[in-house]
């Protein structure tokens, strides 16, 4: 790759038209159209098995084709968990199903997921090294293959949902966090005791206090200024003051003798024990955000959202002991004491997924109609000129700017930066792999091996590479890797590089097997799952996937 390309990636079209997709499902969330739609769900949901699935999962297919399926399955987790509520449906038996029905939206549109939108300007390159003309996509052009795929795997779990899906309804197996009341007391107030000014507690800070008892937490203080919630690690407690205190009878019992701490006749924390006001929320931790694999005590929570936690759900276990330097994951859920007011600013970062019902943050919705309206000038300029599609993504960002729907801060925060730096590092990667001759060689390799075989054998090939491709690297460096690959072999054979190159750009969401992709990851702790429930109604989507592919492209491509 010649030098002054290296970084030619973060220019390209596909990654300013990623970040434009960012922002523009930001703001239509922002200002209240996808909890419109949540809503929607919720009324004409049903309670039977069956009618739950395929509507949650048609409705996250049809968003997912606009908005990122990562974004698709954030909005509607919280959904799922209440419709599960209300219908007695165990919630393993309906996020999987709309997890998957996400990843299957991203096969919609040429705007729907990475690869796709990769797509052309892979093809543009190939086609320059091999001297040929292909034609670039239109936005639409995968759209009836994905509906196929779509329709395909909410059929899958309608008929077969029952044998491939963990847990029956009511099992305590599939309930979220099962343990959780039992270890805070969910039915229980939070306890006040008093400070005396002669206690081995006054002056210390509320970190160390917590550091030595880390079975306890100081939810509250209140003084004769009022009540403070979540009170900072570095705020030394005064003699006199009430501490609110959160934990089991049993911790907080041996913690006010230990601490000659006395009991309270009055009972300062009433609105906290409100659940109008406050209460118990679990916050999921969203895969391929800021906040995986830094330590609790890096992200500030309790400082800079005002909320305590109290444990952490990770592999399988509930911790609750020595939380702050432990390493956060993708899907690991955060269980936290919080004001509902307070918990609203948490729901607005990025990083995190509010699953407990609360009073959101009112949306912008005197602004609905310009986020609808800069998404649908976007769509309008891709389909009806030849204008490329970063920048006509890009004017509809302009136009959310410019009416205000969001602030530039709240856009920079849209973007998933890691994501960007991704698909721009691995762009010269691909040029490298076409312009080296590597392609051309192994292209090769797969011509002498399938190249006899009929048509649909070697698109089959192709396509169950870009499948293995996905699981191990990621959607996106599959994609990079394998589409002039493809066009290599389609050249060889004597068959259209543009179809073969479609092929692996969507068969690079075919990522059903393992909880590798960040909708899998999301999803793997909230619903109660292991590996092994993936690797059973992953492998029977992965057959159908591969079934409805190839005889999809060839009639519709």
């Amino acid at each position: 790759v010649p030098a002054d390309q290296v970084f030619a990636g973060f220019a390209s079209n596909a990654v300013i038209a990623v970040m434009a997709v960012m922002i523009l499902g930001a703001a239509l969330d922002r200002v209240g159209v996808m909890r419109s739609v949540a809503g929607w769900v919720l009324q004409i949901g049903g309670h039977t098995e069956r009618r739950v699935t395929a509507t949650v999962s048609a409705t996250v297919g049809l968003i997912s084709a606009f908005v990122q399926n990562i974004g698709a399955a954030a909005l509607f987790l919280p959904v799922v968990e209440r419709v599960a509520e209300r219908t007695g449906l165990a919630v393993s038996r309906l996020l999987m199903p709309m997890g998957f029905a996400a990843i299957l939206g991203g096969t919609l549109t040429l705007v729907a997921s990475g690869p796709l939108i990769l797509l052309n300007d892979l093809l543009a390159s190939t086609a320059v090294a091999l001297d040929i003309e292909i034609e670039p996509y239109g936005l639409f052009a995968p759209t009836p293959i994905g509906i196929v795929l779509l329709v395909s795997g909410i059929a899958l779990f309608a008929l077969l949902g029952r044998r491939l899906l963990p847990a029956t309804a009511g099992d305590p197996a599939a309930a979220l966090l099962p343990n959780v009341a039992a270890i805070y007391g969910l039915d229980r107030r939070i306890r006040p005791v008093h400070l005396p000014h002669d206690s081995e507690l006054v002056d210390r800070t509320v970190g160390v206090v917590e550091s030595r008892d880390p079975g306890v937490r100081i939810v509250a203080v209140s003084d004769h200024a009022g009540v403070a919630v979540a009170p900072h690690r570095d705020e030394s407690l005064r003699g006199g003051v009430m501490l609110g205190l959160a934990g089991t009878d049993d911790e907080i019992d041996a913690f006010v003798e230990r601490h000659g701490l006395g009991a309270s006749t009055e009972d300062p924390f009433d609105i906290l024990h409100d659940e109008e006001h406050a209460g118990l929320a679990e916050v999921v931790v969203r895969p391929g955000s800021a906040a995986v694999g830094r330590r609790l005590e890096d992200l500030r929570l309790r400082k800079e959202y005002g909320v305590v936690v109290l444990g952490i759900h990770q592999r399988e276990e509930m911790v609750t002991d020595d939380l702050r330097p432990r390493r956060l994951g993708a899907g690991d859920v955060l269980v936290l004491f919080a004001p509902w007011e307070r918990l609203s600013r948490l729901d607005a970062d990025p990083s995190f997924v509010v699953l407990t019902e609360h009073a959101p943050e009112p949306p912008r919705s005197t602004k609905r109609w310009w986020a609808v309206g800069a998404l649908a000038v976007s769509l309008a300029l891709v389909i009806t000129t030849d204008l490329q599609l970063s920048l006509a993504l890009m004017l509809g960002v302009v136009v959310l700017l410019m009416s205000r729907v969001l602030s530039p801060d709240e856009a920079y925060r849209a973007v998933s930066w890691k994501t960007v730096f991704l698909l721009a590092g691995l762009i010269p990667l691909g040029q490298a792999v076409e312009t080296t001759g590597t392609a051309a060689w192994i292209a090769s390799g797969v011509i002498d091996t399938v190249g006899d075989l009929p048509p649909w054998v070697v698109q089959l090939t192709i396509a169950v590479l870009a499948t293995v491709f996905t699981l191990v690297v990621s959607n996106v460096g599959a994609t990079v890797l394998l589409v002039p690959l493809a066009a290599n072999v389609a050249v060889g054979v004597g068959a259209d590089p543009a179809q073969f190159g479609l092929i692996v750009a969507i068969a690079a969401s075919n990522a059903f097997l393992l909880p590798t992709h960040q909708v899998n990851a999301l999803l793997m702790t909230p619903g109660g799952y292991r590996v092994a429930d993936y690797l059973r109604a992953g492998t029977a989507m992965t057959v159908v996937f591969l079934a409805v592919l190839v005889p999809a492209v060839n009639l519709f491509a």
